[in-house]
This record gives C-alpha cells, sequence and structure tokens, in this order.
C-alpha cells in the first residue's frame, strides 16, 4: 500500500477533530506540508498536513526543461534528491543540479528524500531528527498534481483547505527563456483559482514580478488573486536581478523602512517576513515586543504572516520557552494573522486550546 494511502487512513479520524476552520481568523499554514514529520513537499507530507488540520497548505513552485511546474523548494535538485548518482554528468560549473537541465520524466525517475548536506563525502540531514534519509519511497511531483489532492480531498472532506503557491525564482527563470509566473496563474486559472474570495495565496520574494503579476499578467488572463510579498535578509542573496549578462542581489532593505508598507500594499495584499523581522531584537532574552511593522502593515490594508515556526531541538528562539510560547507571542501578542510552520499539527491544536482569544 503506498504511503500517502495510509497516512489518509491513519490521520482521517484525527482531521476530524484537529479541523479548526481558522480559530479567531488565525491561520495555520503548512511549509512544504507536515514536513516536521514527512520529506517536504512529498505527496505524503502534504496529505499528513491536511489530515492535521491546516488552513493552507504551501507549494513552491519550480520549471523543467519541458516546461512542467514542478513542487521544489529549490531550483536545483541535489539537496533532496539522488540526482548527483543518476546524473553524475549533469551538473553547472557551480556544481548544482538545476531542475530546469533535466525533464519531468527524468526528474520522476530520482528518489526524494529529507533536505541533507553533504560533509566529508558524507551525507547528513538538515534536521537530524527528522524522517530519517532515504527510507521509503518519494518522488517529485507537479503542481498539477498537488492541486489534484487538496481539491480531491476538499470535496471527500467537505473541507476547504486553500494552496499557497509559491513562485520561486521567476527572474532566474527568465533568464533561462520561461515564463514562470505566467505558466503558473495559467494551471491556476485551469484549476479554478481566478479571484480574491478563492482560497488561495500567491506568493514571491520578487517584488518586481510581483507587481508584473499585479500590473500586467492577472489583467490579461482576467483574474485577481491575493498576491504575498516574501521579504528576505539581503545578505541571504534570495533574489537576483539580471542586467547584462550579470546578477546581483536584490536589496530588501527597503522593505523594513517607515512607509514601507504602504508601498507594498499598491501590488500586494500581504506580507510573509522572517519572523525576527517583526520584534523587538534588543530585548536580548526577554519577551520580545513588536517593532511596528505589523501595526504598519496591518495600517496599510496586509495581511501578516511570517515564516517559519519550527518545534525541532535548538529551533525554538531563546525567548520562548516552549512552542506553543512561541506560537502566543505571534499569534497574540505581536498579532500575527497566520504562520508558515512545519509542524501545522502543533499550531492548529494551540488555536483550539486558545480559541477564545481575540484579536
Amino acid at each position: 500500500m503506498k504511503i500517502i494511502t495510509i497516512l489518509l487512513l491513519c490521520c482521517f479520524c484525527f482531521s476530524v477533530f484537529s479541523q479548526h476552520n481558522s480559530v479567531n481568523d488565525k491561520l495555520v499554514i503548512a511549509h512544504r506540508g507536515a514536513s516536521g514529520y514527512l520529506p517536504e513537499h512529498s505527496m505524503a507530507a502534504k496529505a499528513m498536513a491536511y489530515a492535521m488540520g491546516a488552513d493552507y497548505i504551501e507549494q513552491d513552485v519550480v520549471m523543467s526543461k519541458d516546461d512542467q511546474l514542478l513542487i521544489l523548494h529549490d531550483h536545483y535538485l541535489d539537496r533532496v534528491t539522488n540526482v548527483a548518482e543518476v546524473y553524475p554528468n549533469k551538473k553547472r560549473s557551480d556544481g548544482r543540479y538545476y531542475a530546469i537541465d533535466f525533464t519531468l520524466a527524468e526528474i520522476q525517475s530520482l528518489l526524494m528524500t529529507e533536505g541533507f548536506v553533504v560533509k566529508n563525502g558524507k551525507q547528513e540531514a538538515i534536521y537530524p531528527n527528522r524522517f530519517p534519509l532515504w527510507k521509503s519511497k518519494f518522488t517529485v511531483h507537479t503542481l498539477a498534481d498537488e492541486i489534484e489532492l487538496i481539491q480531491g480531498l476538499n470535496k471527500s472532506t467537505g473541507k476547504q483547505v486553500g494552496i499557497y503557491p509559491e513562485i520561486k525564482s521567476p527572474a532566474f527563470h527568465l533568464q533561462q527563456g520561461k515564463d514562470i509566473s505566467l505558466a503558473v496563474l495559467n494551471e491556476l486559472k485551469r484549476f479554478g483559482y481566478d479571484n480574491l474570495d478563492d482560497k488561495i495565496f500567491v506568493q514571491s520574494f520578487d517584488p518586481t514580478e510581483l507587481k508584473r503579476i499585479k500590473q500586467h499578467l492577472m489583467p490579461k488572463l482576467n483574474m485577481e488573486l491575493k498576491l504575498v510579498q516574501l521579504i528576505a535578509m539581503t545578505s541571504w542573496q534570495e533574489t537576483l536581478v539580471y542586467h547584462n549578462g550579470t546578477s546581483t542581489p536584490y536589496n530588501y532593505d527597503w522593505m523594513l523602512e517607515t512607509n514601507a508598507m504602504e508601498k507594498i500594499a499598491t501590488y500586494a495584499n500581504g506580507i510573509g517576513p522572517w519572523k525576527p523581522m517583526l520584534i523587538n531584537t534588543k530585548m536580548n532574552q526577554q519577551k520580545p515586543k513588536s517593532n511596528g511593522l505589523l501595526e504598519a502593515a496591518h495600517q496599510a490594508g496586509l495581511v501578516v504572516h511570517p515564516y517559519t515556526f519550527r518545534a525541532d531541538i535548538n529551533r525554538i528562539p531563546k525567548y520562548a520557552q516552549d512552542f506553543d510560547e512561541l506560537l502566543h507571542i505571534y499569534y497574540y501578542d505581536i498579532g500575527v494573522d497566520g504562520i508558515f510552520t512545519d509542524f501545522p499539527d502543533k499550531a492548529v491544536q494551540f488555536l483550539q486550546k486558545n480559541k477564545d482569544k481575540r484579536h
């Protein structure tokens, strides 16, 4: 029996109790699925996140050589698959194996596992206490595969779980000759996502591309979806700007300045900041307070969905005694509208325990 079937059978009863229907309008967004328990972006992780009662399930989208929309966190394959073993000669000069250099058939011939790094020639899991490397069988799937799963479960359960696709590295794809944003929008429209009332947020770290989506692509396709501007640290080099064959990192610093939220509100409906961006970091290990970014976002009419909340050992900040306190700080003390978490069950259970609280 396939693992996804087993998960559905085992978790379905739990889902009846865990679905909280956005208690007090606080959202639980399953970050790459239930990735604290199963390999990120596997279909099994998505089924488990659904059963755990997540309001939205995230999809990171990249493109293949033959223009298929894949669910992968990175636009390369070597962090979660055995591509280096199967196709050792297909790496680029930087040593990475890019999804855009492989067909869907080639990619689906690979095995997928927990995220890992290679140290001294040995693979080490990024999160050593999570699902063991190379156990069971997982493969990369397409955006269509995942939407069909979620929509199918919505029909069979009567629930309305939303999707939260991220368009990954759109400037890179354009530089490689592929318009990933247009392809994603066309696919979303094909599955019936085309207006603000639909259970979907479309996110990206690239503000230039979000503006293009808002001002050009969606009007052309007669669509209007909720857009979310993800915010990174400039030092991460999350987004590259290409000019005359060279690339430079996009500077995100302006997004944390006064009046930035009003500018973002001209093309987006929400922000997805790294969670430390919302607090006063000068508090050291004391209980943190809002630094004003959330209030500015709300005043501009933006929802705030920070990332990423993890319950792993050594992943809870020192200012919180445990994962529940971390959730309380952000959901209720800071006042965020939703969170991205690898542990959607824990966030759902927390909100149920605190269902009498209000904004």
